[in-house]
Formats: structure tokens, sequence, C-alpha cells
């Protein structure tokens, strides 16, 4: 059997498993995007802390996958809980690191004008440094979308949910019949996911920072 044969003849399997895959995906990303955002907002201003959020990020994203989600079964078991955990902690990186430095990138200048015309610290925050930041932290969330869309494969080693079980089957059998295609369909189908998120992104970067421009006009505004 080919490998087109076997996507035919095992399409809906196939279908179901890489939904999984693109939806553990997302909710991973969004769940890092939010917490990462926000730990970086907290910390830009105070070089110790921001060094500090960088640096927890970076020990837990050297920690090799297998490894993690190792350690993560004793504590939440098989399946979901450790495939997303896992997912959320290595997705932090990017995020956090891409927060804190388009922040510190704004132009003071343009943070005095707005506290200089009456805006609050917070209203400085939202309507000036963070659509200004946008664009790198976008990347961020860019970086760290393609990453764990790697390591959502290998989450099939806690019986996880996506297309990560198509490798690990076809591996676990290498020599057998089909081991290659499953394997194959598996690698494909992760890139071709990997392709589309990462079109989604361009399209909403392009959306998001058409014609942006930060408001500073007056402290009614």
């Amino acid at each position: 059997m080919n490998l087109w044969e076997y996507v035919e003849d095992r399409w809906d399997l196939i279908v179901f498993e890489a939904l999984q895959h693109a939806s553990m995906v997302a909710q991973c990303v969004l769940i890092a995007a939010v917490l990462g955002v926000l730990i970086g907002v907290a910390t830009y201003r105070r070089p110790r802390p921001s060094a500090l959020a960088t640096a927890i990020a970076g020990v837990l994203f050297t920690i090799p996958s297998l490894a993690m989600l190792g350690l993560l079964i004793p504590p939440l078991g098989l399946g979901v809980a450790p495939s997303v955990t896992a997912l959320v902690v290595y997705a932090l990186l990017p995020i956090i690191r891409n927060t804190i430095v388009g922040l510190q990138g704004v132009d003071p200048l343009l943070v005095d004008a707005a506290r200089g015309i009456g805006m609050s610290r917070g209203r400085s925050l939202t309507r000036i440094e963070l659509p200004l930041a946008w664009p790198v932290i976008l990347t961020g969330i860019r970086v760290a979308t393609q990453l764990a869309m790697g390591i959502a494969a290998v989450a099939a080693y806690v019986s996880g949910p996506g297309l990560g079980e198509q490798i690990f089957s076809g591996l676990a059998r290498l020599g057998g019949a089909n081991a290659v295609n499953s394997t194959l369909t598996g690698t494909i189908g992760i890139a071709i996911l990997a392709l589309l998120f990462d079109g989604f992104f361009v399209l909403l970067g392009r959306f998001t920072t058409q014609r942006q421009r930060p408001a500073t006009g007056g402290a009614g505004a």
C-alpha cells in the first residue's frame, strides 16, 4: 500500500487527529499568550523581574520534551492534561521575551507625551505601548505556535491527542506494514498544519497592524 492509499483508507481518522492537533495547539498558545503577555506587562518596567521571568521560562524551555512529559505523568496522569501543560510551558518563553522586548522598545518620548496630556499609566499602556509593541508580540506568538506544533506530536508519548499518534505508531513498528506510511502521514500532516497556522498569523499581522495609529489626541480621547 502506498502513502496515498494509506491516507484514503484512514481519511476520517487522520482528519479527526489533525483537528485534535490543531485544536490543542490553538488552545495552548492562547493560554500561553494570555499568561505571557500578562507576565511581560507586569515586569517590563523593572530589569530584575523581567530578567527573572525570562530566565525561568528559559530554564523550563531547555527541559527535553520527553523528560517534561514524563515528569508530568505522576501528578497529571496520561492524556490531555500533561500534553496541554507541557505545550503551555514551552510556548511561554518566546511570548514573554517578545512582550518585554516590544514594550521596552517603545519610544519613551511617546509615553511621556501621553502622560503629559493626562493619560493614566494603564491607559498609556493600552492605547500607546501595547499597540506599538504588538508586531513584536505577535512574532513571539507566531514562534510559540510553531514550537507547540512540533512538541504536540511528542505528546503522543503520554497518550496526548493529535497526529503524533500516527508518528509514534509508525516508529513503534518500523519494518512492518505501513509503518513508514503512518510516520509520513503524521509528519506531513503536522507540516501542513504549521504552514496553515503561520499563514493565519501573517494575515492577522497585516490586518491588525495596517494603518495602526496609537491614540494620543487628548485626555478625553
